[in-house]
């Protein structure tokens, strides 16, 4: 029986829409962190989109494909921007984006050097909440490159905190609020606290802007923003400015004079390139370039401003002589279409911060269950809240950027070439709000990390995860080959296949109820599954290659490069999620069966399938060598030469762990909805022993499929729960670490090593900041303890595990299962250290401690395989966002 919505005031408008361009929709925190530095925006010979348009040149230079900046708001097309703006008296520039390092800059690859957080929000962003901390002090821009571009690789990232500029708390906390009145009303509020000691200035702006979609060639309506004034104004004691656009409409965005700032300063130009600055020769479109602004307020220039106060680009600006210590300045906005209401800023102005924010409160109370602590509670709130403002406007079409836009240069020849990026990806055209991984290191999806986000998303609005899940499956984001587009920067990369895993657990989070929505993803993913087939089981052996699948360099050598010659790699993590894939499309299979036995034969393929892929993970080939090693009890990648001899490369890694997602519970005997697949179960089980029985137990609650079983399991189970191998105490380590002795191995003639790095990577591959040989990675940590759920309701019911190995200490798997999800969420909770700071383990080295910064959790990239401190991209509201899932589902 499918359980009774919540009738919460957020639950009733998600119902009244579901859609994604339904009203409340409509407006959201969709504007990117990072905009410049993206492939959308590279249209060099060379692909190095960081050098192409880089940071210097983004508060100058029109974007082609999308917006940035500061606790954005923009409607779901990405047509017009609202943004906060800052300066403090000494900074270069305005602060209007988040600034960091290039790919190349980094000795870590590319890293955000801000620090802001996501304090709230709901699915329909009637309610959002977040927090920029700005620096009182020039902006050290220049410091952090030059400072790092010195650092060898071994060397810890120079962060903001270590130059200095945040001591003695001398920094602004700007929050931002949003709060829907109606759909496309919505109410903002921007304050201002000086933590610092001594009084200090600020420029407070808010910008509202039209994304350039005039100057390409490709639609010459150009939109308007414009001063209203007195007729048209109405009611007094506003300053407002009016938009108009040929899609969206008139909208009117109003500012409060009566505050303690007073009236703001309406500052007016365009939202185009000041190509004269940025290139020795360049003309400019509009005598009004972008950044006017910035010339005004920073450098005391007004000549680019218009003077006749319209453009495409206005700003709202207020001025702080000095804030004094702890004291705060705020001021208040109204975004709305059409016509403002009668008093903008009255009563019902603080109604409806007050009734959002509470209604936001009853939201997670239906939520997040109430047998959850406090703490845990208050995490799971915040993961939400960076999925959701990490939903972001995202506009893509391949086919434009290769061909180059009518009014602009044509791009290099280079860039259509066979060696160019995304050449054989034409059919993608997106144009979407798509739940991004990180809004500023990552700000573009990833299909496998997307997946992940739905999950959490589904306990929130499952109405968007299961959209966004048929999304990537489009006849516009899927390849004809039935490909799903890994990211941004190659999208003929492959990523581990779960995005079936995503849509069961999305639809039984959901009531197990949506069978259409099912039934839209399976009949895609069988393309899917195809093409993984086809093109990724290079000799029909039911082993299969893949390359890196998401773990970058997690072994001896990058999987993503060519081989030596006459040589195939059989890559354990790549048939095992083969293995997995299979058996979450049987479940699918075998559920839509349910209600129509045409599934139910696509379930018993799936059953062979498995059962072959499994066969062959443990012999193949006339040498009879398998991924499995009897005498390690673990699974390896086996390195193939043309002459036929085989090498197993023995690295204790995730790629050996893997085998165990592979389970499956499948019904019994009593089940009648899918005969055809109970009765090849049987067929099978009587007339093919010698193959399933190692694969098959039976049991009460139906047959568990699985490629492990019995012993191999239990040794397999050894290692992950051995501490001085896989089991750290915030989850399971990606390598080994008995390897902190570095180990080395011959292959194909040439010597090769891995050392266990429980930090950051010491190699420059993928980027440099990313590293699978140690740290703890959440979202697979999250698919391991799932399969050990799956096991102990099925055949591993009555299974004692040591837990850690060699304590003695033997609890049932399902504890054990429930122990690696509490190591997790550990992460994240307070700890009370002897001055009381309760900073959390997962906390990134470079955050400073104090009450000002431990009441934020951060949620990193990935984490410390020994002391789970936060590594990577420190606003990975994505994948690691599963710890909501986690607490919710406890």
């Amino acid at each position: 029986m499918t359980p009774p919505t919540p009738s919460t005031a957020e639950h009733r408008r998600l119902a009244e829409s579901p859609g994604a361009t339904d009203p409340w929709r409509l407006w959201g925190p969709y504007v990117s962190g990072r905009q410049w530095g993206t492939v959308r925006e590279d249209y060099s010979a060379d692909g190095n989109a960081w050098d192409f348009f880089p940071f210097d040149h983004a508060h100058r230079r029109a974007y082609r494909w999308g917006e940035d900046g500061i606790a954005g708001l923009c409607d779901r097309f990405g047509f017009l921007n609202l943004g906060v703006a800052l300066w403090n008296g000494k900074d270069d520039r305005l602060k209007e984006r988040y600034f960091g390092l290039t790919n190349g800059e980094g000795n870590h690859g590319e890293d955000v050097k801000e620090h802001w957080w996501q304090l709230d929000a709901t699915p329909t962003h009637s309610w959002a909440r977040s927090l920029y901390r700005y620096p009182q002090a020039a902006y050290p821009y220049e410091d952090l490159v030059h400072t790092n571009g010195t650092l060898p690789r071994t060397a810890e990232e120079y962060e903001l905190s270590d130059t200095g500029i945040l001591a003695e708390n001398r920094f602004f906390d700007i929050e931002t609020v949003h709060a829907k009145a109606s759909p496309d009303d919505v109410c903002v509020t921007v304050t201002a606290t000086n933590h610092g000691p001594d009084p200090a200035p600020l420029d407070l702006l808010v910008q509202l802007w039209f994304r350039n979609t005039w100057a390409w060639g490709r639609d010459d309506r150009v939109p308007t923003i414009r001063r209203l004034r007195a007729p048209e104004l109405s009611p007094g004691g506003v300053v407002a400015v009016e938009a108009n656009h040929g899609f969206l409409g008139r909208y009117i965005l109003a500012a409060d004079s009566g505050g303690p700032l007073g009236a703001p300063e309406a500052l007016f130009c365009d939202n185009e390139g000041n190509n004269a600055a940025l290139f020795d020769g360049g003309e400019n479109r509009s005598p009004h370039p972008k950044d006017a602004v910035d010339a005004a307020v920073v450098r005391g220039d007004r000549s680019l401003l218009n003077p006749a106060e319209t453009g495409t680009k206005a700003a709202l600006r207020w001025h702080a002589d000095a804030v004094a210590p702890g004291a705060s300045v705020a001021v208040r906005l109204r975004l709305t279409g059409d016509m403002l209401p009668a008093d903008p800023f009255g009563d019902g102005f603080s109604d409806v911060l007050a009734d959002r924010e509470r209604e936001a409160d009853e939201f997670y109370a239906a939520v997040i269950p109430e047998r959850t602590t406090a703490a845990d509670a208050f995490v799971a709130r915040r993961a939400f809240a960076g999925l959701l403002w990490g939903k972001q406007h995202y506009r893509y079409s391949v086919r434009e950027w290769l061909e180059g836009d009518p009014a602009s240069p044509p791009p290099p020849a280079q860039r259509r070439g066979p060696s160019g990026r995304n050449t054989s990806w034409r059919n993608v055209a997106l144009a979407d709000v798509i739940s991004m991984p990180d809004e500023w290191e990552y700000p573009w999806f990833a299909s496998w990390d997307l997946a992940f986000h739905c999950v959490a998303l589904a306990h929130v609005d499952a109405d968007f995860a299961k959209e966004q899940l048929v999304l990537l499956c489009r006849e516009w984001a899927m390849h004809p080959d039935g490909q799903l587009p890994a990211y941004e920067w190659a999208f003929g990369d492959v990523n581990p296949p779960v995005h079936a895993w995503a849509a069961w657990q999305v639809y039984q989070l959901d009531g197990a109820r949506d069978t259409d929505f099912l039934m839209r993803v399976f009949a895609k993913l069988l393309l899917n599954f195809s093409w993984w087939v086809n093109r990724k089981d290079a000799d029909g052996s039911n082993l299969f290659e893949g390359g890196f699948l998401g773990m970058d360099n997690i072994g001896l050598f990058d999987r993503s490069k060519d081989l030596p010659a006459g040589h195939r790699l059989e890559q354990s993590d790549a048939t095992s999620w083969m293995g997995f894939y299979c058996l979450t499309m049987m479940r699918i299979a075998l559920e839509l069966a349910r209600e129509d036995r045409v599934w139910d034969d696509l379930a018993t393929k799936f059953l062979e399938h498995f059962l072959g892929i499994a066969e062959a993970m443990d012999t193949f080939g006339s040498s009879g060598v398998s991924l499995w090693d009897e005498n390690d009890g673990f699974f390896y990648d086996v390195l193939l030469a043309s002459d036929g001899s085989q090498q197993l490369l023995p690295v204790r890694s995730m790629v050996g762990l893997l085998p165990l997602l592979a389970v499956a519970v499948a019904p019994g005997a009593g089940t009648d909805a899918a005969p055809d697949f109970v009765q090849a179960l049987h067929w099978l089980q009587r007339h093919r022993p010698d193959e399933t029985d190692a694969l098959i137990r039976a049991g009460d609650g139906g047959a568990t499929l699985a490629i492990l079983h019995g012993d191999r399991l239990e040794r397999v189970l050894a290692r992950v729960f051995d501490e001085g191998e896989f089991l750290s105490p915030y989850g399971l380590r990606s390598v080994s670490a008995a390897y902190r002795e570095p180990l080395t191995v011959q292959v194909a003639g040439q010597p090769m090593s891995i050392a266990y790095l429980p930090g950051e990577s010491d190699s420059g591959l993928f980027g440099g900041n990313s590293n699978w040989r140690g740290p703890v990675w959440f979202p697979v940590n999250v698919l391991v303890a799932d399969a050990l759920s799956v096991y102990a309701q099925g055949s591993g019911a009555g299974l004692m595990v040591e837990l850690p190995t060699g304590s003695g200490r033997r609890i049932p798997l399902a504890d054990a299962a429930r122990e690696l999800e509490d190591r997790l969420v550990r992460l994240f909770r307070p700890v009370a250290g002897t001055d009381g700071s309760g900073r959390r383990p997962g906390t990134p080295r470079h955050h400073p401690s104090g009450p000002l910064w431990d009441a934020h959790p951060t949620f990193s990239e990935y984490f410390h395989g020994d002391t789970g401190v936060g590594l990577g991209a420190s606003h990975q509201t994505g994948w690691t966002a599963m710890v909501a899932h986690l607490i919710c589902r406890r």
